[in-house]
C-alpha cells in the first residue's frame, strides 16, 4: 500500500446515488404495512416498492381524474395541488385502508 493518498478528487456521499428517490421516516398504520408485506410476498418485490407503487397509483389517479381528456396531461401531475385535492385523496386513502383492515381483520367488525 502507498504511503500517503491523494483524496482531493472525491466527494462525500454515497458511491451510487439514488436518483429520483429521496430516504424519508414515515409513520404508517400497522395494517398497511402488513397488507403490503403480503402483497410483496405474492407480487416478489418489497414490501416499501408496494407502498410506493400503490400512492404513485393512487396519486395518478387523482391527476387523472381533476384532468380533461383532450389536455394531453394524462398521467402527469398538475403543478399545485389544493387542499381539495388534499381532502380527496385523504377519503381515498382512509377507504383503502377500512378496505385493508377487513381483509386482514376478517372477524372484526369496523
Amino acid at each position: 500500500m502507498r504511503d500517503e493518498y491523494d483524496f482531493s478528487p472525491g466527494k462525500r456521499g454515497a458511491v451510487a446515488p439514488n436518483k429520483g428517490k429521496t430516504r424519508i421516516t414515515i409513520m404508517l398504520d400497522d395494517a398497511v404495512i402488513e397488507a403490503a408485506r403480503t402483497a410483496a410476498e405474492h407480487e416478489g418485490f418489497g414490501y416499501q416498492t408496494v407502498i410506493n407503487n400503490t400512492l404513485r397509483q393512487a396519486l395518478l389517479d387523482t391527476a387523472r381524474q381533476q384532468q380533461p381528456d383532450d389536455s394531453g396531461l394524462s398521467g402527469q401531475f398538475r403543478k399545485g395541488i389544493t387542499a381539495s385535492d388534499l381532502k380527496s385523496l385523504e377519503r381515498k386513502l382512509s377507504a383503502a385502508i377500512g378496505e385493508i383492515r377487513r381483509v386482514l381483520e376478517p372477524d372484526v367488525k369496523h
